[in-house]
């Protein structure tokens, strides 16, 4: 049986022309069911622009963070994986397709791109700065997760649809650090995760602020080693939450739409 993919790729304030070819880059090397552009605060004229693609375009007014777009687009999914690529195409389509590999083969339940593997072929340099803190955050991961990756953050990732069922109600980090949580996640649940190493191509034009960022993936990165913590009954972590309010998951949020 051969199975269906839906790829969603999350979008702020995207290059429009660069965002059309890694569209239709994606479509011819993949061939998904279906490709799902998950717009946040679109400039005039871009969904216009956006149209004539092989996608599907959700447009919402409003910034809603990488983790709470990629999470409404696979809630509207109905194929048997999910993957998501960020949309500057840092990952080129035929990287996409070999992390979606691990997860049509059956090898994985979730399977994990990666720029830092030893493998992974680096066309064009973050800068210096930017390599580092991305690195020392890379660290810090291994020492507080199960899951012993080279690379958390990268912006490919595959999983099959009942491994999204599984670990969705465990999701609320709305921005970057959506990807560490669901690793932590899936790792919690004991889902078969595979790192796969991919051509990268840094973006200089990145909406991303680097120190910025950081900070809140180091903040995300300790409060999803908790939530991973609670999920695996651990009774320390299971008594500080009953002393806090518990937040909502981001797909009872109203994250999928109407």
């Amino acid at each position: 049986m051969e199975w269906s993919v839906g790829i969603v790729v999350p979008a702020f304030q995207p290059n429009v022309s660069q965002l059309q070819a890694f569209v239709r880059a994606l479509d011819e090397t993949l061939s998904p069911a279906v490709i799902r552009i998950e717009l946040d605060d679109p400039r005039p004229g871009v969904v216009d622009a956006l149209s004539s693609l092989p996608a599907t375009v959700n447009a919402v007014d409003a910034r809603r963070g990488k983790g709470a777009a990629i999470a409404a687009g696979f809630e509207a999914l109905d194929t048997d994986v999910y993957a998501f690529a960020d949309a500057d195409g840092a990952t080129p389509a035929k990287s996409i397709a070999e992390v979606v590999k691990p997860v049509l083969d059956g090898r994985a339940d979730l399977s994990v791109g990666s720029r830092r593997h030893p493998d992974a072929v680096v066309k064009s340099h973050q800068t210096l700065a930017r390599r580092r803190l991305g690195d020392a955050f890379a660290w810090m991961a291994r020492r507080l997760l199960t899951v012993d990756l080279y690379d958390y953050q990268c912006g490919a990732k595959a999983m099959t649809a009942d491994a999204w069922a599984a670990v969705r109600e465990h999701l609320y980090e709305p921005g970057f650090a959506w990807d560490v949580e669901l690793i932590a996640m899936a790792g919690a649940l004991g889902q078969r995760v595979t790192e796969v190493p991919v051509e990268w191509h840094d973006q200089p034009d990145s909406t991303v602020d680097p120190v910025g960022t950081t900070k809140a993936l180091a903040k995300g990165l300790f409060v999803s080693r908790h939530r991973a913590k609670l999920v695996s009954q651990d009774r320390f972590h299971q008594a500080i939450a009953n002393r806090r309010d518990q937040p909502t998951a981001l797909v009872d949020l109203g994250t999928k739409d109407d």
